[in-house]
């Protein structure tokens, strides 16, 4: 209680208030809740309460991450500030003497990632034959990355008697399977399934194509001088974007499973130390993080599973502060959204990219994939009309001539009094754009404004 308060933890959260009484009578527990909603004290208060220091290890936590493990194992540590208790982080990428050396003088609490506490249980280094509790962090994660047979290994070198705590944001059919196999009678706490999408954050979108997905991205920079975490599919369209952002003087780093650790730990410490205002990551590499004051979670790509998305913007919003989660849809993805929304039970509000003040760092470009239909042709509307006398085969020989194109790639003509709006495949649309615009037709200097796609 005394590390409770200094702490500065007025009030339990309410995975606290679901998980720690049931904790505290040694039952099994699967609690849905993400990142951010105090899950680590929900099981490391019971777990520090009902230890007894000794020279092997009480308890272990599994979590899918470096980063979540050196978080976890710092969050375990300070609320044992005031008792005896020893815990160490083993982790992949860090050096195995120190190790090594720890659990040789006694370990009362570890936390690690699969891969490195299996290293040390074939090594000899880690006896497990003494844990009584046993936590599973972030377990859909580590189903994702594909923990689920060494996890399944680990749990076979813990004895039988034990605790057992599983805590997940999502709890799929896999997850479900594992606890039924490795857990008694457990007793399921939900504080998200209502409400996977955590409250204090606003989440919207913006309706960009693909090459204007860096042009909205420093619009929003600019405008609000973020701490933000920007979110991609790949490896390398992370590096794209640092390339990018760092060229126009932004802030900004890239975190992803190429790093070495030592390059992941000075990103990271940048970031909180604020030093970047911007990092730009992989789902993987994001897994877990929990850092103080990010404002805004950008996702550059949409991801593909809605479960990803809870994942991503949950790593904003957090601790009672308002967060904003902004969302780049191409016109090809809207069917992702609509998954995201289903998924989440949240409507998402399309808002516009923000306005410039002065001079743009990156200016919006004109994207004809993103304003085409299914077949490829985008919409022009051209200054003459019925009253010019126009035609629709004059018409289209004239586009075909002035831009020297095939007419194939000139589709339907919509003739109105003293307007017209032309079918012109994406292919050859800024030839045509730029010859009309250097034209004229019967003595009027032509006008040529290209249309966002039919909704």
């Amino acid at each position: 209680m005394k590390a409770i308060e200094n702490m500065g933890w007025k009030e339990p959260t309410p995975v606290q208030v679901g998980t720690i009484p049931l904790l505290l009578q040694g039952r099994d527990v699967i609690a849905q809740a993400q990142t951010g909603t105090g899950k680590t004290a929900a099981f490391g208060i019971p777990i520090i309460q009902g230890i007894k220091p000794g020279k092997l290890p009480s308890a272990l936590i599994l979590c899918p991450t470096r980063e979540l493990a050196v978080q976890v194992s710092e969050e375990i540590k300070r609320l044992s500030a005031n008792l005896d208790l020893q815990v160490l982080a083993v982790y992949g990428g860090a050096g195995m003497e120190p190790q090594f050396e720890a659990l040789h003088r006694g370990v009362d609490v570890v936390v690690g990632t699969p891969g490195r506490v299996i290293d040390h249980i074939q090594r000899k280094t880690l006896d497990l034959k003494n844990v009584r509790y046993l936590v599973l962090d972030e377990a859909d994660r580590m189903l994702d990355m594909g923990f689920i047979e060494d996890i399944t290994y680990i749990i076979s070198k813990v004895p039988k008697e034990r605790q057992t705590m599983l805590f997940s944001a999502t709890i799929p059919g896999e997850i479900r399977k594992l606890a039924e196999e490795h857990m008694s009678s457990p007793q399921v706490v939900s504080v998200s399934e209502d409400e996977l999408v955590l409250p204090n954050t606003k989440q919207m979108y913006f309706s960009v194509g693909r090459k204007n997905k860096i042009w909205a991205l420093c619009r929003v920079l600019d405008k609000e001088k973020p701490k933000a975490i920007v979110f991609a599919q790949t490896k390398h369209m992370v590096d794209i974007i640092e390339s990018r952002l760092t060229s126009y003087g932004y802030p900004a780093a890239a975190i992803h499973g190429d790093l070495t650790q030592a390059r992941r730990e000075k990103v990271l410490g940048d970031f909180r130390s604020g030093k970047i205002r911007v990092l730009i990551a992989t789902d993987v590499a994001a897994r877990g993080l929990d850092i103080e004051g990010v404002n805004y979670v950008i996702n550059y790509d949409i991801p593909e599973s809605p479960e990803s998305y809870v994942h991503r913007i949950g790593r904003t919003g957090r601790a009672g502060k308002e967060g904003k989660a902004i969302t780049f849809v191409s016109s090809d993805e809207m069917h992702l959204l609509e998954a995201i929304q289903n998924f989440t039970d949240v409507k998402l509000k399309q808002v516009e990219v923000p306005g410039a003040k002065g001079q743009e760092t990156v200016r919006e470009v004109l994207d004809f994939d993103e304003m085409s239909d299914i077949f490829g042709m985008v919409r022009f509307e051209i200054n003459i009309g019925a009253n010019d006398g126009v035609n629709k085969v004059e018409l289209a020989d004239f586009i075909a001539r002035t831009a020297r194109v095939n007419e194939i790639t000139i589709g339907q003509i919509e003739i109105g009094p003293t307007k017209t709006v032309v079918e012109i495949h994406k292919d050859v649309g800024l030839k045509v754009l730029r010859a009309l615009r250097q034209s004229s037709y019967k003595g009027r200097k032509i006008s040529v404004t290209p249309l966002n796609r039919k909704r």
